[in-house]
């Protein structure tokens, strides 16, 4: 097998997000750039195309609009009250916190618009909390979703690319896998490892490991932007923290098999120090992708309000714990019961108006930027058309016209055993008995009533309350849950600049880290919780940074 030699002034391990806004930075400031990647060249974009595209941005046009006000003041009350940074490893992880929330009330939007990224109007409330005014959660609506999703943000420095590469100023190489980083009297000086078969696997799809060849790049600075862990459960089990209770022996996975942290032991072995891998973001709401691309392929649904949340043996969740809450807290809550799964029991009427599906293939319309679609699939009745897909092939998705048909039907789901059912009859119509007066001791039901006084809830995201038995409500459903894993929130620690630095904190010769495997800035931005929309946002600031850091690089 031969090996291919090259060299460049900027070489980008990784092409999501965070490695093409690094690129297209270096770029921009005159420097040749290579981009490599283990996949084929249908994967460009990585995870950020699938993504439903939220993101966090502070006092914007959409929230005045709306009727929303928020300041900085309150964003960095919300996020370092989310992020609970208790470690002295955190020093960088709060720097690049106080800088992103700079950048998000700042420049953000507009850098991005400049770039032809638009946003829905309408700005969604993620991460809703329910503790107190200076605990986890976000205080105010800041979920901003970008008109295109994820291949909306993602499209703009793709076009960018594939003009330096017309010009010449850029070479992009898939399979090419990272095996090792060179290192010269300490200095990372570029990458060595093995060039993989052509594939032609589509996007998501797992593509062949066939080594056929080697290569090796030299390069004045190295942009680590490989990603996290999520696609690989054995490391994903391997550092589940105490805090958050067992590891699932059963997990659905909410990204590509290619997502799987092999660089980060590359980028250790050079030098570079990773913290707070034990802090982990992983969804409560997964459901089996009846249609899937990958192994285990899971979809979140992004949950309005409404519906009962119950364990695996039908008790109800604690206060706090509902749907759209606390995504942390309530899987600690969850992997606590001796179970891998959950239960929401709903009506059709809040599946309607309440369930949304994350990800780019399951919102056509915001996707295609189709707005007569978008005004028939989401003010029409009915569900949307993926929602409706799921109802009628989802495996995880029982529809009922009654209570105790339905109960029978769960009972009978693998897991179903351990439902208690009178439990579980009883839950619902306490939960019913409850809707009927305007007074109630059920913190849910208050929080829903409250929560429509916000015009974007009532007109899109949250149903007006009723009985889930009530027969104008449609039939009862019942969905099964499982852990889905996602993102990793800790990483390489880096500097402002995204130089990766090592055990004694100096920067690493050469080397720099952005995106996910930096813990989306110095190691973990976000400490133990995200705010939601901040994973994209966390791409597109890090990247920037370490594009322009490694440009001047000499």
């Amino acid at each position: 097998m031969s090996t291919s030699t090259r060299e460049t002034d900027v070489l980008v391990i990784g092409w999501g997000l965070s490695g093409l806004v690094a690129a297209s930075e270096a770029v921009t400031a005159g420097r040749r750039v290579t981009v490599i990647d283990q996949e084929p060249r249908s994967n460009l974009g990585g995870q950020a195309w699938w993504s439903f595209g939220g993101l966090f941005l502070i006092d914007s046009p959409e929230q005045r609009r709306m009727g929303i006000r928020d300041s900085l003041e309150l964003a960095r009350e919300d996020w370092f009250g989310n992020a609970g940074f208790d470690r002295p490893e955190d020093e960088w992880p709060r720097r690049w916190a106080e800088a992103y929330l700079q950048f998000a009330a700042g420049e953000k939007r507009s850098w991005l618009r400049e770039r032809g990224v638009g946003f829905f109007p309408v700005v969604g409330w993620a991460e809703r909390g329910g503790y107190g005014a200076i605990g986890p959660g976000n205080s105010v609506p800041r979920f901003h979703i970008t008109w295109g999703t994820g291949p909306g943000i993602v499209a703009p420095f793709v076009d960018a690319l594939s003009e330096a590469e017309k010009a010449g100023r850029l070479t992009v190489l898939p399979r090419h896998r990272v095996t090792a980083l060179t290192t010269t009297d300490g200095v990372v000086t570029g990458a060595h490892g093995d060039v993989l078969a052509d594939s032609p696997a589509d996007r998501g799809e797992m593509s062949s490991r066939e080594v056929v060849g080697s290569f090796e790049i030299t390069a004045a600075a190295t942009i680590v932007a490989s990603g996290g862990i999520g696609g690989n459960h054995d490391l994903v089990r391997k550092v589940w923290p105490e805090r958050l209770g067992t590891a699932p022996q059963h997990m659905l996975t909410g990204v590509p098999a290619y997502v799987d942290g092999s660089m980060h032991e590359v980028a250790r072995s050079a030098g570079a120090r990773l913290i707070n891998e034990d802090r982990m973001w992983h969804y409560v709401e997964g459901i089996t992708n009846w249609d899937p691309v990958w192994p285990s392929h899971g979809i979140r649904i992004l949950p309005g309000p409404s519906s009962l949340w119950l364990d695996a043996t039908g008790a109800r969740l604690p206060v706090p714990l509902f749907p759209g809450f606390d995504t942390l807290g309530t899987l600690a809550h969850l992997r606590r019961t001796g179970h891998d799964h959950s239960w929401f029991v709903t009506s059709l009427k809040i599946v309607e108006k309440e369930f949304a599906l994350s990800g780019s293939e399951q919102n056509p319309d915001l996707t295609g930027k189709d707005v007569q679609l978008l005004v028939k699939s989401r003010l029409a009745k009915g569900p949307t058309g993926p929602v409706q897909a799921f109802l009628d092939e989802g495996p995880d998705f029982i529809v009922e016209d009654d209570l105790d048909t339905l109960l029978v039907r769960m009972a009978a789901m693998p897991g179903g055993e351990a439902l208690d059912l009178d439990r579980v009859r009883r839950e619902v119509i306490a939960r019913d008995r409850e809707i009927d007066n305007d007074f109630t001791k059920d913190a849910q039901i208050g929080m829903l009533r409250s929560m429509r006084a916000y015009r974007g809830d009532k007109l899109i995201r949250t149903a007006s309350p009723h009985r889930l038995q009530d027969p104008a409500a449609g039939p009862m459903v019942a969905v099964k849950l499982h852990v889905l894993t996602r993102k990793s929130l800790g990483g390489i620690q880096t500097d402002l600049d995204g130089r990766a630095l090592d055990a004694s904190g100096e920067p690493v010769g050469g080397l720099y880290a952005a995106g996910e495997a930096s813990g989306f800035g110095g190691g973990g931005v976000h400490g133990y919780r995200a705010l939601e929309g901040t994973f994209l946002g966390g791409c597109l600031f890090s990247g920037r940074q370490a594009g322009r850091a490694a440009a001047q690089q000499r």
